[in-house]
């Protein structure tokens, strides 16, 4: 072949490939166009397409492959695609429908609607449920709550255009007052309060241990204990070492050791609320509570902290008589027809002047124990809880008494005496009565088990201080002396209040006898 000839031959082939390229570009462009027009096509179809409905799931037929369902007020049953797994579904459980009305699809839940109270579980699968005051419907239970603890007075979601409920939903109004807390006192935390321990021990412990004697002898353990008093001197305290001793105790009758224990902590102020019957109804939800609790062989207390808050006596209110519909509803939940096994209800008070009545009637809160400020050996007592051994003491103190218990005890004493001396420094108020006596009062007459703690604190801050100013590691005879000067200079509430009537309640000195005046010394 001549140059010519393959130099034409070259071009051709190099057209020839020009080409070959070119067609398929157009073909790879057809093929995209397709696609789009098909993409295009499937828009428009589903564009054109009919709306697909909802419904709720009641049950499901797996003889035909059918569900039950409701749509809007309507049941009906309809058939189920091949690929939809009915066996997965559950009651309250959304469906989707095609125009044909078969079900195509599974959807969730509800997330919006109607919160309800529950007021009776009827079945595993109903319940009777509070919708307003005066409403009250039964409702199916959802597949979110199915097989859980539905107790009565929880509040959950409703959807009411199917009739079920979907989800439990806290109530913080309701779930911070009550807090199931297992405490972690006992009664050896305690001290100065023997007799009043002996006392709570036999009114609520002793019936609880032997239940056959109780019955034996015809008695009923009581309901109820007031425990009153002045402030700081153990009430609450008292209250959470009875729990924990019932919780051993409750351990020891099953064979268990240890178990739980419930202890509803319930602060009066807090209680209450603005709305009307909000306050009645968590007092219902509270009783509710700890029944389900109790019904369980679980020893529950419940206790009102700041009693006189919230029970005050019927028609004393000033700007609003909320006590008028409040405290009925306790003494209903007291001495109504449920009952209160296994539940305990202890009130403390500063108070108890101001608590109704008819919450002291036997029956009720028909044990009360007065919970009094220490005497010089009960502060010894508490004050050994404070001031233990472990701390650390001054060389000079280790070195004057010998080992670092017989330096905690000789400052206990020491603490204890300057506190309970009669001196000019340590006189607080005169007090004249309707005779026309006059008595001097001093801080030993106010001690309490807080003001005690209070003191043993600014004793371990001031021997930090000194550390820091001097070197001189640990507690000294001088923090002790400086704790209780402070401490009398700053304790200056117990003579601010004017009126003697009112001072004398606040303060629980009345002798039995008017006090008719005050002078702050």
């Amino acid at each position: 072949m001549s140059e010519i000839d393959s130099q034409k031959a070259a071009e051709l082939e190099s057209e020839l490939a020009s080409l070959r390229e070119k067609n398929e570009r157009l073909s790879r462009s057809l093929v995209g166009a397709r696609q789009r027009i098909q993409e295009l096509g499937d828009q428009l179809d589903s564009l054109s397409k009919p709306p697909a409905n909802f419904a709720t799931f009641i049950g499901g037929h797996s003889a035909d492959h059918s569900v039950d369902v409701l749509m809007g007020s309507r049941k009906m049953n309809v058939a189920a695609s091949p690929y939809v797994a009915i066996e997965q579904l559950r009651p309250g459980q959304e469906v989707r429908l095609n125009q044909e009305m078969v079900v195509m699809g599974i959807g969730g839940y509800e997330d919006t609607g109607q919160i309800v109270h529950i007021e009776l579980v009827l079945d595993t699968q109903r319940v009777l449920a509070k919708i307003h005051s005066d409403e009250t419907r039964i409702l199916r239970v959802g597949g979110r709550v199915m097989g859980t603890d539905i107790r009565v007075g929880d509040t959950y979601l409703a959807d009411l255009r199917s009739g079920f409920i979907l989800e439990r939903v806290e109530r913080p109004d309701v779930e911070h007052l009550m807090l199931e807390e297992v405490p972690d006192v006992s009664y050896e935390d305690i001290g100065g309060l023997g007799r009043q321990i002996e006392e709570i021990r036999d009114s609520v412990e002793l019936p609880f241990q032997q239940p056959e004697l109780y019955r034996e002898h015809g008695l009923k353990p009581p309901k109820g204990v007031l425990l009153y008093g002045p402030p700081g001197n153990g009430k609450t305290l008292i209250a959470k070492a009875v729990a924990t001793s019932l919780s051993h105790l409750a351990g020891e009758r099953n064979g268990e050791g240890a178990t739980r224990s419930y202890f509803l902590n319930i602060k009066g102020p807090q209680l209450l609320d603005k709305y009307v019957g909000e306050t009645e109804r968590q007092i219902r939800e509270i009783f509710s509570r700890a029944r389900d609790r109790a019904s369980q062989g679980i020893p529950v207390i419940i206790f009102f902290d700041e009693m006189e808050a919230l029970f005050r006596t019927r028609g004393s209110g000033i700007s609003s008589d909320v006590e008028t519909t409040i405290v009925p509803q306790l003494l209903a939940e007291i001495d109504g027809v449920e009952q209160l096994d296994n539940v305990i209800v202890i009130g403390a008070s500063n108070r108890e002047d101001m608590i109704d009545p008819a919450l002291l009637r036997p029956g009720r809160l028909d044990v009360k124990i007065l919970i009094d400020r220490p005497d010089y050996a009960g502060s010894l007592e508490i004050l050994s809880k404070y001031l233990t051994a472990d701390l650390p003491f001054s060389a000079a103190e280790i070195a004057a008494h010998g080992t670092a218990d017989q330096a905690a005890r000789a400052l206990r004493a020491q603490l204890a005496d300057e506190l309970f001396a009669r001196t000019d420094e340590l006189r607080y108020v005169e007090l004249t009565y309707n005779s026309g006596q006059r008595e001097t009062l001093y801080i030993s007459d106010f001690v309490s088990g807080a003001m005690l703690a209070g003191i043993v604190d600014r004793v371990k801050k001031l021997a930090i201080k000194t550390f820091l100013q001097s070197g001189e590691r640990g507690i000294s005879r001088a923090n002790i002396s400086a704790a209780v000067r402070a401490e009398a200079r700053e304790n200056s509430q117990l003579d601010q209040i004017s009126d003697p009537e009112e001072w004398a309640k606040v303060n629980g000195r009345t002798r039995g006898e008017k006090i008719v005046a005050i002078r702050p010394l």
